[in-house]
């Protein structure tokens, strides 16, 4: 079976650059934006990345956190979800230059994502 962790966790927040001052404040954790997505991300020591979704990403709701569970095929990852009970609510979509991204709810309407990273030839 495939390893599947979680490799990313979405905060809302109606200003991502000033939660993230909040949370590089209080708990210390790297706070970056990417100027090319314009999305703020965040690293903890020892835990999963993250980023705070704004009000103009497609996953923002307000009090509703989304976790990504990684996966090597999100294609199968999403047949098997279906298979079980599950419903693709965002089907696979490319973020450039980084990889791709699916939501889905479980049997009991819980939103989580799937994530992919783009493999790198060197």
């Amino acid at each position: 079976m495939a390893n599947h962790p979680i490799s990313h966790i979405e905060i809302p927040a109606t200003n991502p650059g000033a939660v993230g001052t909040f949370y590089g404040d209080v708990f210390g954790w790297k706070i970056e934006t990417n100027p090319e997505h314009n999305y703020v991300t965040f690293q903890s020591d020892g835990g999963p990345r993250g980023g705070f979704a704004g009000p103009s990403e497609p996953t923002y709701q307000p009090d509703r956190l989304l976790v990504y569970i990684t996966t090597d095929d999100i294609d199968a990852t999403l047949a098997s979800i279906e298979a079980h009970g599950g419903k693709t609510v965002l089907p696979k979509t490319e973020i450039p230059h980084v990889g791709w991204w699916a939501v889905f709810t479980d049997p009991a309407g819980n939103h989580l994502g799937l994530f992919i990273r783009h493999v790198t030839v060197s």
